[in-house]
């Protein structure tokens, strides 16, 4: 499977716990959750099976906004994401898009690069605050 461009990082804690905790993450971080999707719930609901597969889907529309003005198509990798899933084994993990990559992508120039390194920051530091600490 291509992995480029993602991130994806172990939690020592249960999918509900790690989701719960980015949950708190971002909201500490002045940042918005726009979206909750349950991925297993959704495919128990026609009749099909799923490990807990969570996806949380947040931004800041100041910065998100920033990058879309100089490449609107950016939009399609914004709002920012993380799929926090359980594999077979029972670990938990969080897989997020790299910020850098989505500058790369979308062919982002220098003027953007503080708004790209500062998301990129924050993501990371999201992760890590939900997953270790």
């Amino acid at each position: 499977m291509d992995q480029q461009g993602l991130v994806t990082v172990a939690s020592k804690w249960p999918v509900d716990t790690t989701v719960d905790r980015l949950e708190q993450a971002i909201a500490t971080a002045g940042l918005v959750v726009f979206a909750r999707v349950d991925h297993a719930r959704n495919a128990r609901e026609v009749d099909l099976d799923l490990r807990p597969t969570f996806l949380l889907i947040f931004g800041n529309p100041r910065g998100g906004t920033q990058l879309m003005q100089e490449n609107q198509v950016a939009g399609i990798d914004l709002p920012l994401k993380f799929l926090v899933w359980e594999d077979e084994h029972g670990q938990t993990w969080v897989t997020y898009n790299d910020v850098a990559w989505i500058a790369r992508r979308h062919g982002l120039s220098p003027e953007t690069a503080g708004v790209v390194t500062a998301t990129a920051s924050t993501v990371e530091n999201l992760a890590r605050q939900a997953t270790q600490d």
